[in-house]
C-alpha cells in the first residue's frame, strides 16, 4: 500500500472561469482580476487509471492526485467523504424512479457535505500561509469551518445572522471561533466582515476561494465510483451557494478526459428552498 508522502497531486494551475486565463497555484488568493471564481486545473493527461484506488480508504482523499494539496503533512482531516449512497425503493415507487438513491452527507463531520469543501480549503488555506479565516454563514459552513481551523491551529471568525438557530452558533464557538452576531441577511454579515477585516485575514466565502468547489467535487467521483463507474440518469441537489452541484459538475467533466467515464452526463436539478432561490430566479 502506498504512504501518503507517496501520492503526488496533478493539480497545475488556476484558471478564471470567464476569461480562461491563468493564475499562479502558489499564493492566497480570490477572485480573478476579472472578478470571476478561479477553478483549479489539473494535468489529466498523465495517465491516471482507476486501478490506484484499489486498497485506499474509502473517504474523500482516495482522489488525492485529484485535489489541489501539495503536501499531506498540510492535510486537516477529520474523516470526511465516504459516505453512502442509500437504495430509496419505497420512496421511488411513490414518485415513479426506477431507482431511487439518496447519497447521505448528513454523516460528514460537522454534519454536512461542507465538511468536505471546508477540509480541503483550510488545509490548502494552511499549505499557503494562511492563519485567520473568516466566513460569513447562516448555518453549517460556519461550523465546518470552526472546527477544521481548530484542527488546523488557525483562528477563525464567522459573521452569522442574529435569526441563525443558536445551535450553529454554539457550534462555532465550542470550537474556538470569534462569533460576530449581525442583524440582517447573510449579504449583511458580509459586509460586516468587510467592515471589520483586519490585514492577514483570507477569505474563507463561497466561491470567494477555489478550493472549497475542490472537496466538494469528491462527491461526483463518489457517486461514479459507487454505481460502479456509471453515469446516473439525473443528480437533484439542494443547492444554496451552487459550489456543490458545480464541484459534481467538474468531477464528471475531469472523469470523462482521464477516461475513467464516457461523455455521459447527469441532468443536474438545482432545488432552493422558494423564500431563498437566486439561482433558480436566474435561470427562470
Amino acid at each position: 500500500m502506498e504512504t501518503l508522502t507517496a501520492v503526488k497531486t496533478l493539480y497545475t494551475h488556476l484558471i478564471c472561469s470567464k476569461e480562461r486565463d491563468i493564475y499562479q497555484k502558489d499564493r492566497l488568493q480570490t477572485f480573478s482580476e476579472a472578478g470571476k471564481p478561479l477553478l483549479a486545473q489539473y494535468d489529466l493527461e498523465a495517465g491516471l487509471e482507476r486501478k490506484i484506488l484499489r486498497d485506499r480508504p474509502f473517504d474523500m482523499w482516495r482522489y488525492r492526485e485529484l485535489l489541489p494539496l501539495e503536501s499531506d503533512l498540510h492535510k486537516i482531516s477529520l474523516g470526511e467523504g465516504g459516505t453512502p449512497l442509500i437504495p430509496l425503493p419505497e420512496n421511488g415507487k411513490r414518485w415513479r424512479v426506477q431507482q431511487l438513491r439518496l447519497k447521505d452527507e448528513a454523516l460528514n463531520p460537522t454534519g454536512s457535505f461542507k465538511a468536505r469543501g471546508l477540509a480541503m480549503a483550510i488545509s490548502k488555506a494552511r499549505e499557503l500561509g494562511a492563519k485567520v479565516c473568516a466566513i460569513p454563514t447562516a448555518g453549517n459552513a460556519g461550523g465546518a469551518m470552526s472546527a477544521y481551523c481548530a484542527k488546523a491551529g488557525l483562528e477563525a471568525h464567522v459573521f452569522m445572522p442574529r435569526l441563525t438557530p443558536a445551535v450553529f452558533r454554539r457550534e462555532c464557538e465550542y470550537f474556538g471561533a470569534e462569533v460576530t452576531v449581525v442583524d440582517g441577511t447573510i449579504g449583511d454579515c458580509a459586509r460586516k466582515m468587510r467592515e471589520a477585516w483586519s490585514p492577514g485575514w483570507f477569505d474563507i466565502s463561497t466561491l470567494k476561494e477555489p478550493f472549497r468547489l475542490e472537496g466538494k467535487k469528491t462527491m461526483g467521483y463518489e457517486i461514479a465510483e459507487q454505481l460502479d463507474w456509471e453515469c446516473p440518469d439525473v443528480i437533484v441537489y439542494p443547492t444554496g451557494g451552487g459550489t456543490g452541484l458545480i464541484g459534481i459538475w467538474k468531477a464528471f467533466d475531469e472523469m470523462e478526459r482521464l477516461g475513467w467515464m464516457g461523455s455521459q452526463r447527469p441532468r443536474m436539478v438545482a432545488v432552493q428552498a422558494a423564500a431563498c432561490a437566486p439561482i433558480v430566479r436566474a435561470f427562470q
